[in-house]
C-alpha cells in the first residue's frame, strides 16, 4: 500500500514539473534583412527552394531567436521604401543582432524602385542600417552577396555581382562593422564542386522530379536545402572565426 502512495506521489511530482517546466527565454535575436537568397519561403515543408536565412534556426541553441525579414526580390531601397526596416528597428533591443545581406536587387538598373548606384545609394543604405542599428544598441554585420551558379563555356565560375560585394566590405571596414564575405566563401564553394555538380546547391530540377515544382527549374541564384544549409554553415563558421560573442550560442 505504502509503496502504491509512494510510486503515485513520485508521478505527481513528475507531472507537476513538466507542466510548470517552460523552455528558457531566449537571451537574444538576430534579424536578417536581405532578399530571397536569405528569405522564408512559403509552403517550406513542401518548397524545394530553400533561403539560408530559413534554416539558421538550426545552428544555435534555443536561447537565440532567428527573425528572418529577408523578402523576395528587395533591395536596400526597396526594403526601406516599404517600411520593413522600420519593422526590424521597431523590435530591435539592445544586444540583438542584424545580419544584413544585399546586392542582387540593388543591380537592378531598369527597376528604379530597386536599384541603387553601389557608391552612392547603395553604400548610403548600408549605412544606415549600421547606424540606426547602432542606435538602439544592436550589432549590426554586413555580409556580402553569394554568388550566382554562372559558368562560362571553359568551366570558369564568373563574376555577375561587379563592386557591390567591395562597397559592403568597404562600408563594413570604414564603419568598424564586422564582415563577413560570402562573396569569397560561396564562390570557393561552388568553383571547387565545378559546372555539374554545384547544381546540386541550386534549384536545379527535372520535369517530374519535384511535384512543386512539376515543369521543373533550372535556377543559378536559389538554393535548394542542401545549398541553404552550406550557405549557413559557412556563415555560421566565420561567426566563430571573428569570435563575435553570438559565437556562444552555436550548437
Amino acid at each position: 500500500m505504502f509503496k502504491r502512495i509512494k510510486t503515485g506521489f513520485t508521478l505527481l511530482l513528475i507531472l507537476f514539473a513538466a507542466a510548470s517546466w517552460r523552455a528558457p527565454e531566449p537571451v537574444l535575436t538576430l534579424f536578417m534583412i536581405g532578399d530571397s537568397t536569405m528569405a522564408d519561403k512559403a509552403d517550406p515543408d513542401r518548397n524545394p527552394e530553400v533561403g539560408w536565412g530559413q534554416v539558421m534556426p538550426e545552428f544555435f541553441t534555443d536561447q537565440v531567436q532567428v527573425r528572418n525579414f529577408a523578402v523576395n526580390g528587395r533591395s536596400t531601397k526597396s526594403f526601406i521604401d516599404e517600411g520593413r526596416w522600420d519593422n526590424v528597428l521597431k523590435d530591435l533591443k539592445p544586444g540583438d543582432y542584424v545580419f544584413i545581406q544585399f546586392g542582387h536587387n540593388d543591380q537592378k538598373v531598369n527597376d528604379p524602385k530597386r536599384y541603387t548606384n553601389p557608391w552612392t545609394g547603395y553604400r548610403r543604405n548600408l549605412e544606415r542600417f549600421v547606424k540606426e542599428a547602432r542606435e538602439k544598441g544592436g550589432v549590426p554585420v554586413i555580409l556580402s552577396s553569394i554568388v550566382r551558379r554562372k559558368f562560362n563555356e571553359n568551366g570558369t565560375l564568373e563574376d555577375t555581382h561587379g563592386v557591390y560585394p567591395f562597397v559592403a566590405r568597404q562600408v563594413a571596414a570604414d564603419l568598424d562593422v564586422p564582415f563577413i564575405d560570402l562573396q569569397l566563401k560561396t564562390e570557393d564553394l561552388v568553383a571547387s564542386l565545378g559546372p555539374e555538380k554545384s547544381k546540386e546547391l541550386y534549384l536545379w530540377l527535372d520535369p517530374g522530379q519535384d511535384a512543386y515544382m512539376p515543369d521543373g527549374k533550372q535556377d543559378d541564384t536559389h538554393l535548394n536545402i542542401r545549398g541553404a544549409r552550406a550557405v549557413a554553415h559557412l556563415a555560421t563558421e566565420e561567426v566563430k572565426a571573428m569570435k563575435l560573442p553570438l559565437a556562444a550560442y552555436l550548437k
